[in-house]
């Protein structure tokens, strides 16, 4: 176990590490929204299409999802601090080797897979790991924070993306963040204790007669995430909530978050106009994703599910046949940004209960990667899309009606309550 200095605040400490944990969350989320604020920007540098560029977002979204479970086994076998710091460090140096580019390939070699890899590793996956090792109590709660920082911070620092890219280019976006990236990953490594035993102290929550959970199996990261998928993958719950979460993915950073400043400037809104709208989104989902938490701790997460993949499925349908005047993105900057990634609450808590407090962070992990997935699959062929037929009506249409079965799906799962803390 590493050495770590004394730290103040006994059990709150945990606070401290939730409040960490957030704002690295929140700058990789914030890396993987800037494409689409690049998009416009690379197309009139370079001449690349919306297809091409649409390509790289799609590459990063993947190898985004895909890391997660990696990244959570290796998080119990290298550990948690390590691995973000590391990620962070990847972070910074894809993004700084991007200000450099001048051909496609190399737009996917350092934004589709590098920061692909490390942005997989600080998302929804260091969520559910912090929880699991800092909570014993206010699990959904500290969850839901936590998910909305990756939602948020995606979403809240576009339109200052986008003004610097409207006044000086892409470069200074990449720059700028490269630059964060590199400042944020020695703070990681000061302020976050592998674990509450590392620092003499119990959970938040435990009680004097907690026992922490035994220490992995020895083995490498790859055994230990197949492991766990196949034995998750035994089960009717893991492919409904797979299948479920590819649908959010489809529905939300895939579509809305990539191509929807594209989809208002082919309406003739300016490009910080849609950031500042998708960064409304952002201000909402931290109410709405820290409420589903809450609410995840107090009622059934299946049905929290079936209402917000039903509401997400209807808003998508409606959005192509506005207006889209300020009144009526604004109304659905609200009410979509309440429901943007309230999903992940009860989807981990679903999780945990099926497959336990040591499997459960992992198996999440998959079906993250299963949320990627549906994202990448929505960015690349709503950019084809867009391509071919001059509109994004198609797109949003058929994103809705997947909500739709994804809410019918969430029903369907078995509740398989283990032994697990709320």
């Amino acid at each position: 176990m590493s050495r770590s200095i004394p730290r103040p605040f006994g059990r709150n400490y945990a606070f401290v590490v939730a409040a960490v944990v957030f704002v690295a969350l929140m700058a990789a989320a914030g890396l993987r929204a800037a494409p689409g604020v690049l998009m416009l920007p690379l197309e009139r540098a370079f001449g690349w299409d919306r297809g091409t560029v649409s390509a790289a977002a799609a590459v990063g979204i993947f190898i985004y999802g895909l890391t997660g479970p990696f990244a959570a086994a290796l998080m119990q076998s290298f550990g948690v601090r390590r691995t973000v710091v590391l990620a962070m460090v990847l972070m910074a140096v894809s993004t700084g080797l991007s200000a450099l580019m001048t051909e496609p390939w190399q737009y996917v070699a350092t934004w589709g897979l590098m920061a692909g890899l490390g942005s997989g590793a600080v998302a929804m996956v260091l969520g559910a790991t912090v929880v699991n090792r800092w909570f014993v109590t206010r699990r959904g709660l500290m969850m839901g924070l936590l998910t909305a920082a990756t939602a948020t911070g995606s979403l809240i620092f576009l339109p200052g993306m986008a003004m610097v890219a409207e006044q000086g280019g892409w470069r200074p976006v990449v720059l700028i963040i490269a630059v964060v990236m590199a400042v944020l990953a020695p703070v990681v490594w000061l302020l976050l204790p592998e674990t509450p035993q590392a620092i003499g102290q119990k959970p938040y929550g435990a009680t004097d007669d907690y026992v922490p959970p035994p220490p992995p199996a020895v083995g490498g990261a790859l055994a230990v995430a197949f492991g766990a998928l196949f034995r998750a993958a035994k089960t009717r719950t893991f492919w409904l909530l797979f299948g479920g979460f590819f649908i959010c993915g489809l529905t939300t950073n895939g579509l809305v978050g990539v191509h929807m400043i594209a989809m208002c400037a082919d309406q003739g809104l300016p490009e910080t106009r849609a950031a500042t709208l998708l960064a409304v989104m952002g201000l909402f989902d931290l109410v709405g994703t820290t409420l589903s938490g809450w609410l995840t701790d107090r009622y059934d997460p299946r049905l929290l599910l079936f209402i917000y993949y039903g509401l997400r499925g209807i808003s998508l349908m409606i959005l192509p046949y506005t207006d889209f005047s300020i009144v009526a993105l604004g109304v659905f900057a609200v009410f979509y940004g309440l429901d943007w990634i309230a999903t992940v609450p009860p989807t981990v808590r679903l999780a945990t209960e099926a497959f336990g407090d040591r499997d459960g962070p992992i198996v999440f992990g998959w079906i993250a990667a299963g949320h990627q997935a549906g994202a990448a699959t929505a960015a690349i062929a709503a950019g084809v899309l867009r391509a071919s037929q001059g509109r994004y009506l198609e797109a949003f249409v058929l994103a809705g009606v997947a909500a739709l079965v994804a809410a019918v799906a969430s029903i369907m799962i078995r509740r398989q309550v283990a032994p697990v803390a709320a």
